[in-house]
């Protein structure tokens, strides 16, 4: 944190980590989660990943996100908010938009389940923590050698997700 007076421009996304295979862009606490997760990626993986965090949803200025996946050509977008609905959702759209050539993959985005919020107790199960970002890398980006996902989220069970509401 800077000592004194400082200010946080509204709009502007902060890169915090670059990298040049995986951008990672997070809103909110995620952030932490992600970086934890991208030591992972490159210490067991060597997949170097480009952290951006959001500060803010609107306005928000892309250029440095569509820079970043010209870069690494993937993105994945992670978030405590519900994946259903969700800003996330819109920033992959919009990336989608504004960088589909430059995209060697779809926009993975991962967020909390959808459902309402639990106990803390189980918040694991809730919240998206690094093992769930690595597993999204894994199951919809760059396939990670001898990895075997903590959790199921491949499209089949997506898909089965979606088509019974949670």
């Amino acid at each position: 944190m800077p000592v004194g007076r400082y200010e946080v421009p509204i709009g502007e996304p902060d890169v915090k980590k670059t990298g040049s295979d995986l951008t990672i862009l997070t809103i909110g606490a995620t952030l932490y989660r992600a970086m934890q997760a991208a030591k992972t990626l490159e210490e067991k993986h060597g997949i170097s990943c480009e952290i951006i965090d959001a500060r803010s949803i609107v306005p928000f200025n892309f250029e440095k996100v569509i820079a970043s996946v010209a870069k690494t050509h993937k993105i994945l977008l992670a978030s405590d908010a519900c994946e259903r609905g969700s800003a996330l959702q819109t920033f992959a759209a919009k990336v989608t938009q504004f960088a589909f050539d430059e995209l060697d993959a779809p926009p993975t985005v991962v967020g909390a389940r959808n459902w309402i919020t639990p106990p803390d107790e189980v918040e694991d199960a809730f919240f998206p923590f690094p093992a769930d970002l690595i597993d999204a890398v894994h199951q919809h980006l760059i396939p990670l050698a001898g990895y075997t996902p903590a959790r199921p989220g491949d499209v089949a069970e997506l898909m089965r997700r979606s088509a019974e509401g949670i």
